[in-house]
């Protein structure tokens, strides 16, 4: 294990050096932001984990985070981050045809449009597959009439994963559709969900006629579940390893970056909403500056939170690999239910270090109430990405073999269900 620890660290090493070469010739801060993200995503370093023909460097997973890190050292403004980069370009490089892959993922990787993901319903929301959200052909565009809810930042997209119903005459899994939505159209409203941590990072979204173009349906009618299967899988790996490259910069002409001079933007500080974990380090900070590095319980409270980070990392790559191969589901799973343990404990250990004064969620509390923010934001990773409920129901499935529970209407007409039940 010590040998292939030394051989990442190298391979990490000489890695940010190459930025830092690289940085050293084209980093400019009078630049717009904009043009700097397209020289950013002409070299390949927004996502360096994508290989070449996909706008990539064809470097390992984890390379995101150390360019970003090597970035930040060297005072340049990170690439574009966001849910489009995390989720949707993978998603459309594995079921997009060469149009779309052209039309949507450059713009994801150059910071020109940010995205949401629109899957959850009031009705649906650990049963994904049960949402009514319709979408109805109209020669070449469909229709689209239903409502969404918990879509992290949709005030500030421009496009949105959305998953509809385009068949209600198979079974439910087998008549989903999904679709690269436009936002800003007529018949869409967004409205913000406040949160008791005083944010609005959610939204529920409806739609009323709005339309999408059938250029813009992904992998084809009908077979939006096996797409939607490669969106959680991202996901879930994402928040699995605790990849910091889903938020901060934000993307897109709503994130107010683009226009801006780029060694301006360089220095911003991270949103109030990206701050809402807590990494292993920040605990460490918090101990050493708070003299509770000694503290026993403390330091086995940092061990065990340490040792659950790491297992995560190397969940997240046993996944990356074995996806490769066609596998890897489950594993992210895993990951899943692992990270809202790590984003939980992390949160409580930093306000136990703090005592008191980590109760304080006032912007005169310890970090600008940060540490309370994150504690009392922690619940919902039980919830987003999917609960921890379910991800223990596909661990026990898929990984471990057990039955699955009989649920009603398997098998049997979507529609012809919900009208038994009364929903249609």
């Amino acid at each position: 294990m010590a040998v292939r620890n030394e051989a990442v660290d190298d391979a990490n090493a000489r890695l940010r050096a190459e930025v830092r070469d690289w940085l050293a010739e084209h980093w400019d801060p009078d630049l717009l932001v904009d043009g700097w993200w397209r020289i950013v995503a002409d070299a390949g370093w927004t996502a360096p984990h994508f290989s070449a023909e996909q706008g990539g460097r064809g470097l390992h997973r984890t390379a995101a985070n150390v360019v970003r890190a090597a970035f930040a050292e060297c005072g340049a403004l990170r690439p574009p981050g966001g849910l489009g980069l995390l989720m949707a370009a993978p998603t459309i490089l594995t079921h997009g045809t060469a149009e779309q892959i052209e039309r949507h993922v450059r713009p994801i990787l150059d910071g020109t449009h940010n995205w949401c993901q629109l899957f959850s319903e009031p009705g649906s929301g650990s049963d994904l597959a049960g949402l009514t959200t319709r979408a109805d052909r109209d020669g070449d565009r469909w229709i689209i009439n239903g409502q969404k809810v918990w879509s992290s930042m949709a005030r500030e997209c421009d496009y949105g994963m959305l998953l509809a119903r385009t068949d209600f005459g198979v079974p439910k899994h087998n008549g989903i559709s999904w679709f690269a939505f436009k936002l800003d159209q007529p018949g869409v409203t967004i409205r913000p969900l406040r949160e008791m941590t005083g944010d609005a990072v959610f939204n529920e979204v409806f739609f009323d006629d709005a339309e999408v173009e059938d250029a813009d349906l992904i992998g084809g009618a009908g077979n939006g579940w096996t797409v939607t299967q490669t969106t959680l899988f991202y996901e879930r790996t994402g928040i699995g390893a605790g990849g910091s490259h889903a938020g901060f910069p934000v993307p897109g002409p709503k994130g107010g970056m683009l226009g801006r001079r780029a060694g301006d933007a360089a220095h911003d500080p991270e949103p109030s909403s990206g701050q809402l974990v807590v990494q292993f380090a920040d605990v460490v900070a918090l101990a050493q500056s708070h003299d509770r590095a000694g503290d026993p319980l403390i330091r086995q409270e940092l061990a065990r939170l340490y040792a659950y980070s790491k297992v995560g990392q190397w969940n997240a790559q046993r996944a990356k690999a074995e996806a490769k191969h066609g596998g890897g589901q489950s594993i992210a799973n895993l990951g899943k239910v692992a990270q809202t343990r790590i984003m939980k404990q992390s949160a409580s250990l930093a306000v136990e270090i703090l005592g008191a004064e980590g109760t304080l969620a006032a912007p005169d509390g310890s970090g600008g109430g940060r540490f309370s923010n994150a504690l009392v934001f922690s619940a919902a990773s039980s919830i987003y990405g999917g609960t921890d409920e379910i991800q223990r129901n596909i661990i026990a499935e898929r990984s471990l073999g057990l039955p699955r529970d009989e649920h009603p209407g398997r098998g049997q007409p979507y529609g012809d269900f919900l009208r038994e039940i009364g929903r249609h």
